[in-house]
């Protein structure tokens, strides 16, 4: 059978669609199980029978592939996205496997062709050619302070011209951009491939100072102009952020960039879904209550058949063997909360929140709806979807319970600046529970008295 990859392991039995069958080894955890021309992503399967490392963290193709990790097969959407070619974007919160996704993109256009062994690309590609890629990343640096943009992409295009032998010649910022795609392309006689990782994080670092954010953003519009006037040098690009800004703030000039962020055929290109822990991560699922992973992780949808995973988070439910919400242990943005507070936004009212396609796509600085905020930052999700007087209507919700409580208790936290009162959380709940009215009577009394006097005056 066409696609069938020889990697290190056992030999297992899997079932395929159409009820045949086909004996595929397991090792790198997915394997290809049809010829080039089925490149769906519901056609690869899993034989992984052992367990592998969990590749907790890790951004690296290859370190993932050749250090013996579980790895779910991307490739289908990548082979979809790369058949085209032209210009794309993809908007997904923080921790879901993005530049992981462009890591491996740029493997398989460099011809990468052993890190692929056994994945649905391997039958499916063209490894007869090879493109140069150029590959800019902005997920370090100092963006807070001025000029910290143009630091940090000059020296991204130093380390480029020392890696390919280019000459730094006299041009800077994005005109050295576009100098070495036409080099590349000239020399090599193929057109480059371009991929952006973090695109948008110079402009959220500076959010509290709204006058370099804008700075910021202005000088990468520039940047990303080159890639529409270097077009005819360019392969392929993909650009990856958390959130989405305009297309008249940053992309101004660019209308053949394709947003997939809410295309459902697109819709799994990152996380995991529910055949993926069944496939691929079967050994890490005895002992753990599958309801609960559902009700904790799952629940994260961009208008897909299937709701998807975060993978960092369920990486470390499958480490810890806890059900706790990660998501917040690992950090929480304060200007989110500042904003929800500034907003009076409780967490009840973000079970219930409305919104038109347009104001969840609508980010910008000094202009960003409640909405678009946390649906973007991943904080609330596509519950649902209708049409109405021509307009298209979601119905955001929490993802999940992970979500949910850190939320919360992050907003507890920071309004009360006092971390007792989770322990009061839980102390009431042991009072009722006993009927111990007189120790109630004096929870709440600590309660009332622990509130900031400013509370009463700003809302005299």
């Amino acid at each position: 059978m066409a696609g069938l990859g020889r990697v290190p392991g056992a030999m297992v039995r899997v079932s395929v669609p159409h009820g045949t069958a086909a004996e595929v080894a397991s090792g790198f955890g997915w394997h290809c199980v049809h010829g080039p021309r089925q490149r769906s992503a519901g056609q690869c399967y899993s034989a992984a029978v052992q367990r592998l490392k969990l590749p907790i963290g890790i951004q690296t193709f290859r370190k993932v592939r050749e250090d013996g990790c579980y790895y779910v097969d991307k490739t289908p959407h990548i082979l979809r996205l790369a058949e085209g070619g032209g210009h794309y974007f993809l908007s997904r919160p923080r921790r879901f496997g993005k530049s992981l996704l462009l890591d491996t993109v740029k493997e398989l256009f460099e011809g990468s062709r052993e890190l692929f062994v056994g994945l649905c690309a391997e039958s499916g590609w063209h490894w007869d050619t090879r493109h140069p890629v150029v590959r800019i990343s902005f997920g370090g640096g100092l963006f807070a302070e001025p000029n910290g943009v143009r630091r940090n992409f000059g020296a991204q295009m130093d380390r480029l011209a020392e890696r390919l032998g280019l000459e730094a010649g006299v041009h800077q910022g994005p005109e050295r951009l576009a100098a070495y795609l036409e080099t590349l392309h000239r020399r090599t006689g193929e057109r480059v491939v371009v991929l952006v990782d973090e695109y948008d994080k110079p402009i959220l670092d500076a959010l509290d100072a709204p006058e370099l954010a804008r700075a910021n953003r202005d000088y990468l519009r520039g940047l990303y102009s080159v890639v529409k006037d270097s077009d005819a040098h360019i392969r392929f690009s993909l650009i990856t952020g958390v959130s989405k800004f305009s297309k008249v703030s940053l992309f101004s000039g660019l209308n053949n960039l394709t947003d997939i962020t809410l295309d459902p055929e697109f819709s799994g290109i990152c996380g995991y879904r529910e055949a993926d822990l069944d496939a691929v991560f079967a050994p890490e699922l005895p002992g753990l209550d599958r309801e609960r992973i559902r009700e904790w992780y799952n629940g994260y949808s961009w208008l897909g058949e299937e709701k998807v995973y975060n993978p960092f988070y369920i990486l470390l439910l499958f480490r810890t063997r806890r059900f706790r919400a990660h998501w917040f242990e690992t950090g929480t943005p304060a200007f989110l909360l500042e904003t929800l507070v500034q907003r009076r936004v409780g967490p009840m009212e973000l079970e219930r929140m409305v919104a038109t396609e347009e104001l969840v796509s609508r980010f910008d600085v000094g202009d960003m709806a409640t909405e678009a905020l946390l649906f973007q930052t991943g904080y609330l999700t596509i519950a649902g979807e209708r049409e109405r007087r021509g307009r298209t209507w979601y119905d955001l919700r929490y993802p999940n319970r992970e979500v949910r409580e850190g939320l919360s208790g992050g907003l507890l936290r920071h309004l009360t600046r006092d971390g007792r009162q989770e322990a009061n959380g839980e102390r009431l709940l042991d009072l009722l529970e006993d009927g111990n009215f007189g120790g109630l009577e004096d929870l709440f009394h600590a309660f009332y008295a622990g509130i900031p006097y400013e509370w009463y005056t700003n809302n005299a």
